[in-house]
Order: C-alpha cells, then structure tokens, then sequence
C-alpha cells in the first residue's frame, strides 16, 4: 500500500457500494458520466470532502459554507439548497447501510457540454452532481509512524491565477508535486508560495510546533481547510498560541514537530521533510495533544446533531 495521508484500511464491501449521480444511484462499476461533461473537459468543478462518523456528519455546515461559497464564486448554480444535498448525503450512507469509518466525496461540475469548449454558454441540463460514499478508516500504521515529505519546485498559484481557497477541480499542480515528491522517495509534497514562505502539502494543510506555539501559512495560498480552522480553534481555546504567517524553511527544519491536517487522516504526523529529521518522536506531544482535542471537538459537534 502506497503511504499516505490517504491511506486506509482495505474494505471489501467497497467493491460493492453504490454511486449517487444527479438523484439516481448506480453500482460502482456502472457510475458514469459523460465525456462532454465540464468537470472531464476543463476540470470546470467543485468538491468537499465529509466524514460520516456514528451516523453523523462531523462539521457539514462548513462543509456547506465553503461548497456554496466556491460555488458562487465559479458562478455554478448548483439548483439545490444546503438541506437538500444533506438529504442527498443521507440517501447515500443509507443506500449503502452506512454508519462509521466513511469518507463522501462530494463533486459537483458544471454539467455536459454541447461541444468540447471552456465557454460556460455551451452548458446544456445543468450540473452534474456525483457522491461517492466509501468505507474508509485510517491506516494506523500511517498515524503511528507518520510521513515524510518532499519540498516541489511546483509553488501554490497567487490567488489571482487560481484562488487556491477554492475547492476545485484543478489539481495539475499538485498532482505535479506530488510525483516530484514520490520520485524523490517521499511520501508526500511540501508546497511553497510565490513568496517561498511555506504554504501548505499538496492535499494537506501543513503545521508546525515550535516551542510550545503552533504555526500555519497565512492562509492566501492554500485550501482553507475545515480540520485546519478547527485545530487553530481548539488549540487557542486550550490556551496554545497559534500562529498564521509567513514561514520559511528554516522554520520548517527547526522545527520541534510537524503535522499535517485533512477530513480523512485528521491530524498525521511528518517525520522527515527534505531528508532532515522534524523532532524526537513521532507523533510528538504537541500533536498527540492536538489530536486528542481535535477528536474531542468531533464528539461534541456529533453529539449536538444527535441531541437536536
């Protein structure tokens, strides 16, 4: 298994699961859509990444924020509201008797084309919306020994080529990243900004702990993620100062622990970035803490769905 922040347990009942696309559901070898469709041409589409953790979806009204706020500002009218894709949400976890240990994706694409062209006005039915629910828990193996990571040449775009607060479907350059990282034998890439401050990994919000204080990127050039916003959160609330700014990486091989953060991994510890050792134990105390509070913050937020 190839090792990652993305890394899960095998599950066999994914070969079996079924695809929401537009209000129908398929089998999975049978979930297509059309090769006119926006998403395929021109990578013209959005996505959120949602948990379902004991039959509740942790944080979804974020989710929905930041699913409607790119929506607008890609000008894709997804044509239903933040309670109805919920229903879809549901519809599909329980299609698939779904309850823990689940990672959703949700995509939604301006929709198929009457010709292969960029121009929204050749937009023909609407968007096309796809979930894809899966049985997905965590390597262990990956939270306990960690990752490590590659710097790329690839920077992170300024928000005035592509606002990478977006949840797009634009992912060359990380994709690019990301193989400079794996065939320099790391696990995953570190990515820098114009300025070559550190930005953030290619699908990963990346922190560091430096004596005792808790840093993270501005937030201009990277995806302004979810476990992101509620790990600075939970740690200014337990007294931990926190920090979004410009660092370098000097900061970076200084530093005292490393982590990364994402809806599935939650918070993975970084071992070795550049080929330099971060810290004296993998996961540190830092991040052993962060995590606890993180997974401490899930529990309420399921809690207060259950109890509402």
């Amino acid at each position: 298994m190839v090792k990652s922040t993305h890394a899960s347990v095998a599950d066999e009942r994914n070969a079996s699961v079924e695809i929401y696309i537009n209000g129908e559901f398929f089998p999975r070898d049978e979930a297509k859509v059309s090769v006119f469709d926006a998403g395929f041409l021109v990578g013209d589409g959005i996505w959120e990444g949602i948990r379902l953790h004991h039959g509740e979806f942790p944080f979804l009204e974020r989710h929905m924020q930041r699913l409607f706020a790119s929506a607008t500002a890609v000008s894709i009218d997804i044509g239903m509201n933040a309670a109805e894709i919920e229903q879809a949400l549901r519809a599909t976890v329980d299609r698939n008797a779904m309850d823990d240990h689940v990672h959703l994706r949700l995509m939604v694409t301006r929709g198929p084309k009457k010709t292969p062209s960029q121009h929204p006005s050749n937009s023909i039915g609407g968007p096309t919306m796809v979930i894809i629910a899966e049985h997905k828990k965590a390597d262990p193996a990956v939270l306990h020994e960690g990752i490590s990571l590659f710097t790329a040449t690839v920077r992170r775009p300024a928000p005035d080529t592509l606002d990478q607060k977006l949840n797009c479907h634009s992912k060359l350059h990380e994709v690019i990243a990301l193989i400079q990282a794996t065939n320099a034998g790391a696990d995953e890439a570190l990515m820098l900004d114009p300025t070559g401050a550190v930005a953030t990994c290619n699908a990963t919000n990346f922190f560091v702990i430096n004596n005792g204080e808790l840093w993270t990127s501005t937030g201009q050039y990277n995806l302004m993620g979810i476990t992101r916003a509620v790990v600075l959160e939970e740690a200014e609330a337990a007294g931990i100062k926190t920090h979004e700014k410009p660092f370098s990486l000097t900061d970076v091989y200084a530093a005292d622990e490393a982590f990364v953060t994402g809806t599935f991994g939650a918070l993975t510890p970084v071992h070795t970035i550049d080929g330099r050792t971060i810290g004296t134990a993998i996961p540190g105390s830092g991040t052993s803490q962060l995590s606890e509070l993180y997974r401490a913050a899930i529990e309420r937020d399921v809690a207060a769905k259950k109890a509402s």
